[in-house]
């Protein structure tokens, strides 16, 4: 199957601003489904998608499912772990063994880089990348857009300000390069030690201080410590951390203006962020994640065929 936006969704990056904004668009009228009584829609019935994650994920893989049982389709998970996986013929052995059942879909995450085009290149059904490696995660990427499109309206001329682990994040490079598509301006800031070594060539601003990123921001997007992926020697420890570079009360209140708060998740609290921020009045967080499940609807429905124009259509059917 194919749609718009061609056989799988791999990375924001090769997708241009009109695919982005047709994911969006397409996302709006899914947000409805989530309110109704029976949060359920015909449109993907009988379609078989299997939930191939090679790493531990909680949130993006209840959004995956919470997203493909709304729209009615058939869901298998695989969950793996351990080395064997790693290996790429065994990643397409699996891949291929599950194709011959056949399936329609496969959504995976995974701890190498390049892992899902790795597959999408040798099968037939459409893939999803839910994370690969510090590559893309460009369903949370759309996820982010989307929340910042609902409260600034356009992301034109909008300010976001990328803070943290920015080294480790694959969520970092998909909001990079989603932002800069839609007309954003795009900052960073955290220690020297969790910034890549070629992120001034991303076109982004770099700030070394927290306070100035807070006075420039309309919207922080603050990253959790990816502390799974460190060896030690990137920060000195989680309370100097928190003490540079956490986001704090205090620090929002010297604002000249109210800056979003945007999180990812799962959040660190008292490390990256305050509990007091992020329970706060401008934090995003939860819509982000009611967010998440209309947009990855909106991928799967593009993915499989379906017309953007139809989308509104496609919330028909079990009232």
């Amino acid at each position: 199957m194919s749609g718009p936006l061609g056989k799988d969704l791999l990375a924001l990056e090769p997708l241009s601003a009109d695919q982005i904004n047709l994911i969006l668009d397409t996302a709006e009228p899914f947000k409805e489904i989530s309110e109704r009584a029976i949060k359920k829609v015909p449109t993907l019935r009988g379609a078989t998608i299997v939930n191939l994650f090679f790493e531990a994920s909680t949130r993006t893989r209840i959004s995956f499912e919470f997203a493909e049982k709304r729209l009615s389709a058939d869901t298998v998970n695989v969950a793996s772990s351990g080395s064997s996986v790693s290996k790429g013929e065994t990643l397409v052995d699996t891949a291929r063994n599950l194709e011959a059942m056949r399936i329609d879909m496969v959504v995976i995450r995974h701890g190498a880089s390049g892992a899902a085009k790795f597959l999408a290149d040798r099968i037939e059904s459409n893939v999803i990348n839910a994370g690969d490696g510090t590559h893309e995660h460009p369903t949370q990427g759309l996820l982010d857009l989307l929340t910042l499109r609902d409260h600034f309206k356009s992301i034109k001329g909008v300010k976001v300000c990328i803070c943290g682990d920015v080294l480790h994040s694959r969520v970092a490079r998909s909001n990079i390069h989603g932002l800069k598509k839609l007309g954003a301006e795009v900052a960073v800031c955290g220690p020297r030690s969790l910034m890549p070594n070629a992120i001034d060539q991303l076109g982004v601003t770099i700030f070394d201080r927290i306070e100035d990123a807070i006075q420039w921001a309309d919207a922080l997007n603050i990253l959790r410590l990816q502390l799974e992926r460190m060896t030690a020697g990137y920060i000195p420890s989680l309370r100097e951390y928190n003490r540079v570079f956490g986001v704090s009360r205090e620090r929002l209140d010297r604002a000249p203006k109210d800056v979003l708060i945007l999180h990812p998740g799962p959040m660190n609290r008292g490390v990256e962020i305050d509990s007091d921020v992020a329970d706060g009045p401008h934090s995003v967080i939860l819509n982000q994640v009611t967010n998440g499940v209309a947009v990855r609807m909106a991928v799967l429905y593009l993915l499989s065929g379906g017309q953007p124009q139809l989308a509104e259509a496609a919330k028909g059917g079990d009232r």
